[in-house]
């Protein structure tokens, strides 16, 4: 049998730690621990068990780079309740200043930004997120729950979409800091959408537009200045959740008239959708963070009850560590 160094022409290396940056193929003896590892990647997109939430609530708020790094906010039961999330655990942080279900989120777990939603009745509050609390801004030109929140950060940040129905469905507002401004509006009246991608390149996909529970699987690009209708969902739905950019995103649950809770899961890839692997257990009303190879879905209703468990996706291609044993 050929040896590993014949095959690559390299012995196995020895590590006290695992490389920082190890390349596909790499293979090393990790001495403390004493197991092999490899370098590889995934063949196709999936969903794993990941932490569970200290409160189990649905509608609420998401921010988060990636599946380690995401921050859950307000939900219902109406809460103020605001969590972290480092890739295996969630911890209790700061309050938002306003208790309140179907917000809107953008940005990261250190820089976030919440806003709109039901306390009840609905709310234009605005809070900002600095990695240890909140702080109230300015409000939202329109009062309005269930908008859609897309942005890089909590000084950057969109809103579109929301309840009532046709009030504020097509609305869209920018946030630069400091103050809202009404900008060019949804082709299609909606809430509850999926939604992806930063203040000047967003994505907005399906949502109710009617009520109760007309789903749509619609979609549109906004370039920073006006949307533009482009490829629909393969399965029309709201109250979902979604992760991602403009160009590359994943959108995850939901409800499906006909099908109710729904785990279906697709990746957006700047032209078109695709379904991948179904979200597990399916639910609707939840939040998301991450992107299109790293994504956390956490939060929702599944039937009548409000969760607390998180899932963790892996897209098709992502490094991954892999051990190998004697069986």
């Amino acid at each position: 049998m050929a040896t590993y160094k014949e095959i690559k022409g390299t012995q196995i290396e020895v590590l006290a730690s695992d490389p920082s940056n190890p390349v596909e193929g790499q293979v090393w003896y990790n001495s403390t621990s004493n197991v092999l590892k490899g370098q590889g990647a995934t063949t196709a997109g999936a969903w794993s068990s990941g932490g569970s939430m200290n409160t189990a609530r649905s509608s609420l708020g998401g921010a988060g780079a990636s599946n380690s790094s995401a921050l859950a906010f307000g939900g219902r039961p109406y809460t103020a309740v605001t969590e972290q999330y480092d890739g295996t655990s969630w911890t209790e942080v700061n309050d938002l200043s306003t208790p309140r279900g179907q917000l809107g989120g953008a940005g990261t777990q250190t820089s976030a930004l919440a806003f709109g939603g039901e306390v009840p009745p609905s709310t234009a509050a605005t809070e900002q997120w600095n990695g240890v609390s909140w702080t109230e801004v300015s409000d939202l030109n329109s009062v309005r729950s269930l908008a859609q929140g897309a942005g890089a950060n909590n000084t950057a940040a969109l809103a579109f979409g929301g309840s009532p129905l046709p009030g504020t469905g097509t609305l869209t507002e920018k946030w630069d800091g400091s103050s809202w401004t009404e900008v060019g509006d949804l082709n299609t009246a909606r809430y509850s959408m999926g939604c992806a991608g930063i203040s000047t390149a967003a994505l907005a996909a399906g949502g109710d537009v009617a009520s109760p529970g007309a789903g749509t699987a619609a979609t549109e690009q906004w370039n920073g200045t006006s949307w533009t209708e482009v490829n629909d969902l393969n399965t029309a739905r709201f109250s979902m959740g979604g992760a991602g950019l403009y160009t590359s995103a994943l959108v995850f649950g939901g409800f499906s008239p006909g099908i109710s809770d729904t785990g279906k899961t697709e990746e957006w890839n700047g032209t078109s959708w695709t379904e991948v692997a179904d979200l597990s257990p399916a639910r609707r009303n939840l939040a998301g963070a991450g992107t299109q190879s790293s994504a956390l879905a956490f939060g929702g209703l599944l039937s009548t009850s409000a969760l607390s468990t998180s899932q963790e996706w892996l897209g098709a291609g992502t490094p991954v560590t892999r051990t190998f044993t004697d069986s």
